[in-house]
């Protein structure tokens, strides 16, 4: 049966008029938009004037290596990808062919049901590399600097901070009460970086105990104890090449902080359970509303561990020390919640927002982000400004007890 008809643009590659024509009748049948080239030259025409989903090349032509059509045609159209056709003893080029972003490669002579379906996994991959680049590309405007919302000297000084260290690999620390939102800072300084195409994970590390976070940061090998049935990969293996954010750092163990040490200082560790080192490449980002000396002082937190954290130190401010940046987080939750649930509210009542000033944020943003979006909530669907009677009885008492 074949494929319902695809918009998929398929460029064939081949010296050889009868490989050109078989392929040809093949993905017309099967609904593909067909471009075909007897040469690597007319080929790269072909892609320098018409977008492309797919290459199929052979790798020996007379003008041009398909190693050589693929890496130009590579830089006109990076999102293509590309299927190597290889006669015996270029098996190894067809190797290369994949390092430089092939997908897969066919020796000839090859059948043609294992040509489409590795056709039809080629494009599928496609798309799915396609829809992570898109959304990596919202992640990285979602966390530009600029979108974390301060305008206070303290707010604008931590923003230099954050802009120098994003470049780097070193290790960062970053310090604050709860609510101040120090997530946001760390997916901030990856999302800027040149991990930024990798992966960010992110371990509370408050939230398990002290097995599961054991096993959650390095994984296990099956059998290693009760309950684990297969063998796992830990936090520290899925954030290869990318950012491991380990938040509440101050809530880890001894034990387990003896083999965190061990990964910064030779970035290999083993699976619980395991004995084979696993090596790995991550840049590490720490958060704790915890002081870290004091712990340290107690005895209870590392000082070596400790100062290899720190590396940068990043403090985020409370927010009763930048009331000023008051105004403007409404307005940008405001934007948000209004989106979100259908309303037009356009700001606050001169009096509701004295009140907001006011408040002293035991909760820091996180709070006050809280009170913007129940009062969006409730608010009844003509409201154009908050009161300060759709705020939280708490917030509001609290002012009246300042006033």
């Amino acid at each position: 049966m074949s494929a319902q008809v695809s918009p998929h643009s398929i460029l064939v590659v081949d010296d050889e008029p009868n490989i050109r024509r078989v392929l040809e009748a093949m993905l017309k049948k099967e609904g593909y938009d067909v471009h075909l080239a007897e040469s690597g030259k007319k080929a790269v025409d072909i892609a320098s004037n018409t977008t492309i989903d797919l290459l199929i090349s052979d790798l020996i032509m007379p003008d041009m290596t398909g190693i050589e059509v693929l890496k130009i045609i590579k830089e006109l159209q990076p999102h293509c990808t590309a299927i190597m056709i290889t006669a015996y003893g270029t098996i190894k080029t067809a190797v290369e062919a994949m390092r430089l972003g092939a997908y897969n490669y066919i020796p000839k002579p090859f059948d043609m049901d294992e040509m489409r379906t590795v056709i039809q996994h080629a494009l599928s991959n496609r798309i799915l590399e396609q829809e992570n680049y898109e959304l990596r590309e919202q992640l990285k405007t979602t966390y530009r600097f600029d979108n974390i919302v301060g305008n206070s000297g303290k707010m604008q000084e931590l923003f230099k901070l954050i802009e120098r260290a994003a470049d780097s690999r070193a290790t960062v620390l970053i310090t604050g009460e709860s609510g101040t939102g120090k997530e946001l800072i760390a997916r901030a300084l990856h999302y800027n970086s040149p991990r930024a195409n990798k992966p960010f994970v992110a371990v509370s590390c408050a939230a398990l105990t002290e097995t599961l976070l054991e096993s959650e940061m390095f994984g296990h090998e099956k059998n290693a104890f009760t309950g684990a049935n297969a063998q796992k990969a830990g936090r520290f293996e899925l954030a290869h090449q990318g950012t491991l954010f380990l938040d509440e750092v101050g809530e880890i163990p001894p034990s387990i902080q003896v083999k965190l040490l061990r990964v910064l200082q030779e970035r290999e560790f083993e699976r619980v359970g395991g004995t084979k080192p696993l090596h790995v490449d991550v840049r590490l980002i720490t958060a704790t509303n915890r002081d870290l000396e004091v712990e340290v002082k107690n005895r209870k937190f590392r000082e070596d561990l400790y100062y290899r954290l720190q590396v940068v130190q990043l403090h985020v401010p409370p927010l009763r020390e930048r009331i000023e940046d008051i105004p403007a987080l409404v307005d940008h939750f405001l934007v948000k919640y209004n989106r979100e649930n259908g309303r037009r509210i356009k700001g606050c009542t001169p009096e509701a927002m004295e009140h907001l000033m006011k408040y002293d944020y035991p909760g820091n943003v996180r709070e006050l982000e809280n009170a913007i979006e129940r009062a969006v909530v409730l608010a009844d669907r003509g409201t154009k400004l908050l009161t300060c009677e759709m705020f939280p009885l708490r917030l509001r008492k609290e002012c009246e007890i300042a006033e």
